[in-house]
């Protein structure tokens, strides 16, 4: 039995509860003197998550409030991302822990026993304990009305539903036939495969539990069709955006949607407390501002925000380093995990006949990777700093080869013309653009988010190299949900959007992204959603290499070993390398994290990523503070 112990960043202990004595929240003494609140020790477990922070990182003070800006309202759900208040978490090495819980012990990838903090509680004060994973399991994910699909896909290994057992009132265990190794790892993610829900909230929103007539009423105040939707309306962890919903993260919103001023306080109950007996979060309130995207790095230049990484980029840097001193920050260069900055993604589920049959022509996307000056490119928008090459592991990782990164990636305008003259496509109109073989203008059109200019800035550049392959390349942005329906609906020739989230994988972490397996694989999404929908929905993978990736992956789910996974992941990254499914540009392109002077604690170096990592998240920021 292999068993995790609690967790030990670089940054933290765990250290027995009773060698600590708690001190009272300053911001919350009046609340406790009036008997609103209980007091610290009865407010934090009886087993609390013990915090020692080490090297350059020391224990801090409560209070004070932290800025930030967002540049649209759905982004108040990264404070869910940066409290990460996870059952297990990432430590800053990548590692698994525990976090909420006190234990986990793993038996070959299929068993996973549970132990809860005794006395743990929700932010409005309430238990938290296995009745919240039992009425998540039996009360939401096995209800029809809630869940007419059946359980997350995620808890499904070849279809199957794990067995769920409650053993006692802080005793979990979740187990398979067969083995379910991603199950941590989405535990701990950025956006987590929450498996418990505050069941004494939103039992009175459950036709299994709730009065009636008060459920009645509740719906017509809703203006929702039935109690199911109210229910999933209200169940929202990670949208963070229900005041009333209670939460496990180190703070909770207090500010009710629509607003463009988003206040986010202290969870009393919160889980974690420092050496001395500290209760965390040090920060009091958070304070998150909504602004135009494009006027996020000029209004942080100004110094609107303690905090930010959000909406600003590299090409941001010689300006916010210029406007430190007046502001009061400073601005750190952090990494970042991506396997590409930026990718091209080829919808090989595209409507269009023609272009469908082009995107599925590996000869066709080697033609268009061979045609993008990678070198220039760094140059003009990332100083020559970032890495050019594919969309791959990062050689940070111990699976990296240079072939992964080189493939098909030498500029040679020749060599691409060619190939494209070699599939037919050589007749030309009057101004040199080619000709599709139904005689329309051989215009691609990129659809982006439209969230920042570093896409339209690339694209730009690629626009000037494939006007020497005689193609012409339009850009198209819109919102991102915009654009994911486009191409999920095959409306999209290509899009761009960011490369392999995690670029520093090792064997045992999941080549799910290699594989089609999701509908948001934006090359291959009705493959994905086939994957997802077992088969209901979608179409199936129908090219030999993309059904030789959902066999590798099958085939490291069943091997267990280190070494055997290695050589799976390995032979898919190669798969990826000679097919070019997406087409990297760039990667390792540090990305600014600016930093008021006078918050502590936020590391020098780091990574900024989304999973693994939770942005800020696994650099915990309930420990950050301010030293005014």
């Amino acid at each position: 039995m292999r068993r995790l112990a609690p967790l030990c960043l670089a940054l933290v202990l765990a250290l027995p509860a009773a060698a600590q004595e708690l001190k009272e929240t300053a911001s919350l003494a009046v609340e406790v003197a009036a008997g609103r609140l209980p007091p610290v020790a009865k407010r934090v477990p009886a087993e609390p998550f013990v915090v020692k922070l080490e090297g350059d990182l020391q224990p801090g003070k409560q209070g004070g409030e932290l800025r930030t800006l967002i540049g649209r309202a759905r982004d108040i759900r990264l404070m869910a991302m940066f409290g990460y208040a996870r059952l297990v978490g990432y430590t800053p090495a990548l590692e698994i822990q525990p976090d909420l819980l006190k234990s986990i012990d793993v038996v070959d990838e299929r068993v996973y026993t549970m132990k809860l903090r005794k006395g743990h509680k929700w932010s409005d004060g309430a238990p938290f304990t296995s009745e919240d994973f039992r009425y998540f399991w039996e009360d939401v994910a096995n209800n029809p009305e809630l869940m007419p699909g059946g359980p997350p896909v995620d808890l499904l290994v070849d279809g199957v539903k794990p067995k769920v057992e409650i053993l006692d009132e802080v005793t979990v265990r979740y187990s398979w036939p067969t083995r379910n190794p991603n199950f941590l790892a989405r535990l701990a993610g950025a956006a987590p495969l929450y498996i418990f829900r505050p069941s004494h909230f939103l039992k009175k929103f459950h036709a299994k539990y709730a009065n009636p007539d008060e459920l009645k009423v509740a719906i017509t105040a809703a203006r929702m069709r039935g109690w199911a939707a109210l229910h999933n309306k209200l169940d929202n962890l990670l949208e963070f955006d229900q005041p009333d919903l209670p939460t496990l993260e180190p703070w909770h919103i207090v500010t009710r949607p629509p607003a463009i001023r988003f206040v986010v306080e202290r969870n009393p109950f919160f889980h974690r407390i420092d050496e001395n007996g500290v209760q965390l979060p040090y920060i009091d309130r958070v304070i998150v501002n909504q602004a135009d995207g494009k006027l996020i790095p000029p209004k942080t230049a100004a110094g609107e925000s303690d905090l930010q990484a959000r909406n600003i980029s590299f090409k941001d840097f010689t300006f916010l380093k210029e406007n430190e001193k007046r502001s009061g920050y400073a601005t750190r260069l952090w990494k970042t995990a991506k396997g590409s900055q930026l990718a091209l993604m080829p919808n090989l589920n595209c409507n269009d006949p023609v272009w469908r049959a082009l995107n599925r022509n590996p000869a066709f996307r080697h033609a268009l990777s061979m045609g993008i000056d990678r070198e220039g490119i760094n140059q003009s928008l990332y100083y020559g700093l970032a890495i050019e090459g594919n969309n791959t592991v990062l050689p940070g990782s111990s699976l990296f080869r240079d072939e992964y990164q080189t493939a098909w990636t030498k500029y040679d305008v020749k060599r691409a013309n060619k190939a494209l003259d070699d599939l037919g496509l050589n007749k030309r109109d009057a101004s040199g653009v080619r000709l599709l073989s139904d005689g329309r203008l051989m215009e691609i059109v990129i659809e982006t988010t439209g969230e920042d200019t570093e896409q339209s800035d690339v694209l730009e550049l690629v626009a000037e190299n494939w006007a020497k392959l005689g193609i012409k390349l339009l850009v198209k942005p819109s919102q991102r949900d915009v654009l994911y329906n486009r191409v999920f609906s095959g409306e999209t020739v290509m899009s761009v959007f960011f490369g392999l989230e995690n670029g520093l994988a090792t064997p045992m972490a999941s080549p799910i992204e290699l594989a089609p397996m999701a509908q948001v694989q934006l090359q291959w999404p009705k493959w994905g959603q086939y994957y997802e929908t077992k088969g209901t929905a979608g179409e199936p993978a129908d090219l030999p290499a993309a059904r030789e990736l959902l066999g590798l992956y099958q085939n490291w789910v069943d091997a267990g070993e280190r070494e055997q996974r290695a050589t799976i992941w390995n032979r898919m990254l190669q798969i990826h390398a000679d097919e070019q499914y997406t087409i990297g540009i760039v990667s390792g392109v540090h990305q600014p994290v600016v930093v008021s002077r006078s918050l502590r604690n936020v590391p020098i170096e780091g990574i900024y990523n989304f999973d693994p990592g939770s942005f800020f998240g696994m650099y915990r920021p309930d420990t950050f503070w301010f030293d005014r």
